[in-house]
């Protein structure tokens, strides 16, 4: 199906299985990334909603300078993904949603991402810190914040502008999002 159509509901008796007959790792929920069409995922996350589907967009605010004026936006963290928990029994729920294009995955399966990783990002969100796009990062000094709002959390320490700051990385969509920390809060870990 192609970004902007409108999807067809499918039914078919062979897909209502019984929750004891499915091995453990599709009864289970687990947090999945789905990939969306371009500039659609405020979108899909309003339909997930509507169909009772557990899902995370998290959103930072950027500000846009014009000539005449300012303007301040809710985007993405990560442009074209939104984040559902889910068993594997219930993904037609949301492949079936218009602009969805598929579950994040290797080899055509679906792929579970780490739940720390959702619950980092997700208490950055909640607590209200100044979070936004970084680049993805693969190597680098590894800490973990000992207090505050974010304690337990483990990402790699940065420094931009002489302010400190912990990128938390989605190591599945090779994305990552940094937040402003205080130094004497971290921790070297690596």
């Amino acid at each position: 199906m192609a970004c902007g159509e409108m999807g067809a509901t499918i039914s078919h008796p062979s897909l209502s299985v019984a929750k004891d007959a499915l091995p453990t790792s599709q009864a289970e929920q687990s947090w999945y990334a789905i990939y969306t069409c371009a500039n659609h995922e405020k979108r899909v996350a309003g339909e997930l909603l509507l169909r009772g589907v557990e899902h995370f967009l998290p959103l930072y605010r950027s500000v846009r300078k014009w000539k005449d004026r300012r303007l301040t936006l809710d985007l993405p963290l990560f442009p074209g993904y939104v984040f559902v928990q889910l068993a594997l029994s219930n993904k037609l729920r949301v492949l079936q949603v218009p602009s969805v294009v598929h579950l994040v995955g290797f080899g055509g399966q679906p792929h579970p991402l780490p739940t720390e990783e959702i619950e980092a990002l997700r208490a950055c969100i909640s607590n209200g810190l100044r979070i936004e796009p970084h680049p993805y990062l693969t190597v680098g000094c590894r800490v973990r914040l000992k207090q505050g709002p974010l304690q337990g959390v483990e990402g790699v320490l940065v420094r931009k502008k002489n302010i400190h700051r912990v990128v938390l990385s989605i190591s599945l969509i090779s994305s990552s999002a940094s937040v402003e920390v205080d130094s004497t809060d971290v921790e070297r870990i690596c």
